[in-house]
């Protein structure tokens, strides 16, 4: 950046004379900026790129980051500096950020909170957003307009004219990280003194909110030039302290952790310890205490060498070491202090809390704990972290006494100037305050199956798929070897019928993500939990994970359920679907088809199933004539389109047909490439449905090929949602569901190998039946002569096969044809090896 070149303005550096120029339009700026809502996760998307590029020590953003930042300024050498930032923007801590302080992972959508109740709600961006950042601490700023790109905001960080270009640099390497450009537009960088107070207005007059980070009389100065009805967000000093029972004071373990403390950072954060009160009123103890605590000091501040102070600051330092001195002669005080002046500790006999002039200087007093709150409660505006010391009763009594005295924060000692992902700052989450909290009520029955406001406007804001290559089944097995633990919470096993089951693992935050985008879409799709009972009857046992899925859907949508499960005994289900008031039925359609079948009478006479809705197969046309005919069935309708291993993928809306499905948008972002090649197929080609989740921590399934072919369906839908659409096309590779069994295409060619001796080629049609599906093995009659003998021989083979049969879950043949009747592709003429044709 060169010397006439000072501030970044929507992903360009422009200079002085522009930036006056384009601050006069702020106002119309920002209402063209927040008419184009920003998805959080392009945010988190562009963070973590900057994340992953800035880890890297080597890379031309790092070294450049890294120049911009003096050695050891505020205690801290650049390179933590930028460590620091690079963890705050992996994907893992802003995903915990939003949950935590927003509610989840796409706060800004306006949904229901109570699937019952037609009232949606949202967290919406204040609007213009002035960040006023600190100069003791160079990772705050960007951050702080990360925290504003998060609620949404259009943000404007003013960092002084002596600021380094760190902010600018990180910020403009966040747009260029965003291909939407969304981002981008959202950011500017003002580099500019304070006593320039005409750009100073011209920012805080427009201001919808703004983030003040400094001393009362900065905070101060800013908050006089907002207009009425702007939130000025105050980030002040504060002052923290640690608190020590008799036995912790006497724990040197506990002392060195103390020492580091006040040695890091010269106690340049507001979290670090100024302060340590002894439980006690014994002046004596005190003194003994600091003698001891500073040969502890001594022996931690000497193996860290300290940054000389600045002239203002010995002169403090001097000032409050000499009164220190005098007071000693009153019995009030004593003082001890390093040789060569790197640290001091003043104890004194008065309990008021007093700020140290830091720089490795503390204050030791006493504070009997029944004082706490009364002592500590006149300073409670600046108070902020309280390190204890003590017993686990000791640590609960305690924070709610510091609690009541002010204190927002308490950790344990050593450990002051940690935090984790999440963690309120100065007693309030920050997404919050730079956020209106916004709703919608509707009293038309039309809302009913609208489970997103949003959707009716546009369709969503996607970030691209990433590069790089497909991945496959087995390359989802592979990784899973090596996934840290901490990403494996729940197992589920996918619905493969030989060798080792395959596994899908979820965090419980993913699946509670998942869960509730699959609740969206089944309210999408005419369920309405206000008034429907259902039944969930879904298999469940074995880590599969339909009917513990739909419990899940069911249960964050408020709704009536009896679960059940799928049981071999039709007439105890028939009679608890009667008995509980039963509506609404949730299963797979074979199990159903059964189920109505082997109970008609009863189910017939009850009448009242309204609803059916399935999952991982199809009903037939002749079903659903029987179904709404015979048994008064109203609605028919597929309640998620989904895998075990990558959770919902589409749902179907009140007026979709056949097998077209919404995708859903939220987790996921659908490719539809060629069947022979990784190209994108032209809009309404027929395709290889890939899908990249964005919304999984651990387990990242990106561009995963998941057998599936499909095409995308233009034109807006009937229902009136902007959300893709895609039809399905039936499977592809050698896996096939039918009958509730998955059955592998090479096992037949095995089977028929081994026990047959046939060499010739062999082909897998399935179709739909009157009562149930039909799978056919076709063989080459030059190799094969006697059909019926096949199909023994391959029953017997493969015991899925077996199974299915004996449960009457499919009808099964082996046809001997001609070769010149097996189906090949037409553009290659190889043969197609699974012809569904359901």
């Amino acid at each position: 950046m060169t010397t006439s070149v000072l501030h970044l303005w929507q992903g360009e550096f422009i200079d002085d004379a522009e930036a006056g120029r384009r601050l006069a339009g702020l106002p119309e700026l920002t209402g063209r900026v927040l008419a184009r809502p920003l998805p959080t996760d392009v945010v988190i998307g562009a963070c973590a790129e900057v994340s992953r590029v800035l880890a890297d020590p080597a890379s031309a953003l790092h070294t450049r980051l890294a120049a911009q930042l003096p050695p050891g300024e505020s205690g801290q050498e650049p390179a933590a500096t930028l460590a620091e930032l690079a963890a705050a923007l992996t994907r893992q801590a802003l995903e915990r950020k939003l949950r935590r302080e927003l509610g989840g992972l796409r706060p800004e959508r306006l949904t229901r909170p109570d699937a019952r109740e037609r009232v949606y709600e949202s967290w919406a961006p204040l609007g213009l957003l002035v960040h006023i950042a600190p100069g003791n601490a160079a990772a705050v700023a960007p951050l702080s307009v990360v925290e504003g790109l998060l609620s949404g905001n259009l943000n404007v960080l003013k960092t002084s004219s002596s600021d380094t270009a760190l902010a600018p640099e990180l910020l403009a390497a966040l747009g260029a990280a965003d291909p939407t450009g969304l981002i981008a537009e959202r950011v500017v960088v003002l580099r500019f003194p304070s006593s320039r107070r005409d750009w100073l207005e011209a920012l805080c007059g427009q201001a919808d909110g703004i983030a003040a980070w400094g001393g009362e009389d900065a905070v101060r100065s800013v908050s006089e030039l907002a207009q009425p009805g702007c939130r000025v967000v105050e980030w002040g000093h504060r002052i923290s302290f640690a608190y020590l029972t008799r036995e912790a004071a006497g724990d040197d373990t506990a002392l060195d952790a103390l020492a580091e403390d006040v040695c890091r950072f010269e106690q340049q954060a507001c979290s670090s310890p100024q302060v340590v009160y002894l439980d006690t009123s014994d002046a004596e103890e005190v003194f003994a205490f600091a003698g001891r605590f500073a040969d502890r000091l001594a022996k931690v501040s000497g193996a860290r060498p300290a940054p000389l102070p600045g002239a203002a600051e010995r002169a403090e330092i001097t000032g409050t070491e000499q009164l220190a001195r005098l007071e000693q002669h009153l019995g009030l005080t004593r003082v001890f202090v390093a040789d060569d002046g790197s640290w001091r500790v003043l104890a004194d006999t008065r309990p008021a809390l007093d700020a140290s002039p830091l720089h490795r200087s503390v204050w030791v007093k006493p504070l009997p704990r029944h004082a706490v709150v009364g002592t500590l409660r006149p300073m409670r505006r600046y108070l902020q972290t309280a390190a204890v010391g003590g017993d686990r009763a000791d640590v609960a009594a305690l924070s709610r006494a510091l609690f009541a005295a002010g204190v927002t924060r308490v950790t344990p000692v050593g450990a002051m100037l940690e935090g984790y992902e999440g963690e309120p700052h100065d007693g309030v989450y920050a997404l919050q305050r730079y956020s209106r909290r916004v709703s919608v009520r509707t009293t038309d029955e039309a809302f009913t199956s609208v489970a997103c406001l949003d959707d009716l406007v546009a369709p969503p804001a996607l970030p691209p798929s990433p590069d790089g290559p497909t991945l496959g089944k087995a390359d989802v097995q592979r990784a899973l070897a090596s996934l840290p633990a901490e990403y494996a919470h729940l197992y589920f096993r996918s619905g493969g019928s030989t060798g080792a089951p395959a596994l899908s693992v979820f965090t419980c935050d993913d699946y509670d993500n998942q869960m509730r985008a699959a609740a969206d879409g089944l309210v999408a799709a005419g369920f309405d939990p206000a008034r429907d009972r259902a039944a969930n009857l879904f298999y469940c046992g074995g880590m599969y994970g339909s009917f513990i899925s739909f419990f899940s859907i069911l249960e964050r949508l408020n709704a009536t359920q009896i679960p059940m499960a799928a049981g071999p005994d039709h007439a105890v289900v028939a009679e608890a679907l009667v008995a509980h008031g039963a509506d609404t039925v949730f299963g797979m359609p074979s199990y159903l088809w059964q189920l109505f079948h082997a109970e008609a009478d009863r189910l017939r006479s009850y009448g009242g199933i309204r609803q059916v809705f399935y999952g991982g197969e199809h009903f037939t046309d002749e079903q659903r004539r029987v179904l709404t005919e015979e048994f008064g069935v109203q609605v028919i309708r597929s309640a998620a389109y989904g895998s075990t291993d990558l959770g919902p993928l589409g749902y179907q809306c009140a007026q979709s047909e056949g097998s077209v499905h919404h995708v859903l948008t939220d987790l996921h972002t659908l490719e539809i490439l060629d069947h022979q090649e990784d190209r994108p197929v032209a809009p309404g080609e027929p395709g290889r449905l890939v899908f990249t989740s964005r919304a999984r921590a651990g387990q990242r399934l990106e561009r995963y090929e998941i057998g599936d072919l499909g095409r995308s369906v233009e034109g807006a839908c009937a229902c009136g949602s902007h959300v893709p659409r895609l039809e399905l096309l039936g499977r592809y590779g050698d896996v096939v569901r039918v009958g509730t069994y998955f059955f592998n295409y090479r096992r037949f060619v095995r089977a028929a190998q081994e026990r047959l001796g046939y060499h010739g080629e062999v082909q897998l049609l399935v179709e739909s039946g009157a009562g149930r599906e039909r799978m056919t093995v076709r063989l080459d009659e030059g190799y094969a002569s006697d059909p019926v003998a096949a199909c023994d021989a391959l029953t017997a083979e493969m015991a899925e096969l077996s199974s299915a049969r004996a449960e009457g879950l499919l009808d099964f043949a082996v046809a001997t044809v001609r070769r010149e009747e097996f189906e090949r592709t037409a553009t290659s003429g190889k043969l197609r090896t699974v012809i569904d044709l359901r």
